[in-house]
């Protein structure tokens, strides 16, 4: 009898790790969301903009341009493409990502780990700071700024002392996603471009888990189509139609696409 008892409970335990590892599986196994996209206006975009940061206040587009001795921020006119106004960092520096932080605008260097703090209305520079790391893109949460590096690793900062808050890694169903470029924080989730990638993905701040991926594959053919250009870069949010902004290093365009899947629209 008691030997029957032992057999149905290594039966039943059994059945239970079998039930368990299918469950696993699935998890591991399920897709991550794929979404397409419908063009809803084509802008003029300086080719010659080398465009690492991008960010809509809802009224006016702010860039950060990179490149040594070709570094800027500027205040773009979203309808024409032209710039408005225009400060040129200093030669030894190479321009990264771009947010906007109350009245301020913060910008990153690539290498220099360096990163400056500007007056919104006349670009005067306010500040600077540092990071032990290479600077890539930057958003906000409104609680924090949220800094890459061109890893796996997206680093939370304190936007008044520039100390780190605790950081993530990005995985894609547990696989690291690495190369971790311009970020812009949307209604809960961080979009990220990735360098080299033709997707953007999109983010959980909380558990740094990849949620969805925008396919931009179609758009970047366009543009290689006009004229010799680099890599897809920059991302901004229009909040007034929940679409986004978006445009590459060397684009003569930028594009304002809302979020599709199966047709239909998806709102970040």
């Amino acid at each position: 009898m008691v030997i029957v008892i032992f057999l149905a409970s290594l039966a039943l335990i059994s059945i239970t790790l079998w039930a368990g590892d299918r469950q696993t599986q699935g998890t591991e196994q399920s897709a991550v969301p794929v979404y397409s996209y419908k063009i809803i206006t084509v802008y003029p975009h300086d080719k010659a903009a080398y465009t690492q940061g991008l960010v809509y206040d809802g009224q006016i587009l702010y860039e950060s341009t990179g490149l040594y001795g070709n570094s800027t921020v500027r205040q773009v006119d979203l309808e024409t493409g032209k710039i408005q106004q225009s400060y040129s960092m200093p030669t030894r520096y190479f321009g990264e990502g771009l947010t906007i932080w109350k009245d301020r605008l913060i910008q990153l260097t690539w290498r220099s780990r360096t990163g400056f703090v500007y007056n919104k209305s006349d670009f005067k520079q306010i500040r600077n700071f540092s990071y032990e790391r290479e600077g890539w893109g930057i958003t906000s949460d409104g609680l924090h700024l949220i800094m890459s590096d061109g890893s796996d690793t997206l680093s939370f900062i304190n936007p008044d002392t520039f100390t780190d808050n605790g950081s993530i890694r990005v995985k894609e169903r547990g696989k690291p996603v690495f190369n971790l470029n311009e970020l812009e924080y949307i209604n809960g989730s961080i979009v990220a471009n990735i360098y080299f990638d033709n997707r953007i993905a999109i983010i959980s701040p909380e558990t740094g888990a990849v949620t969805g991926w925008i396919d931009l594959r179609e758009l970047t053919a366009r543009e290689k189509n006009l004229s010799t250009v680099d890599v897809l870069n920059g991302i901004a949010y229009n909040p007034k139609n929940g679409t986004l902004l978006v445009t590459g290093k060397l684009w003569p365009e930028l594009f304002e696409i809302e979020i599709q899947k199966e047709g239909r629209p998806v709102f970040l």
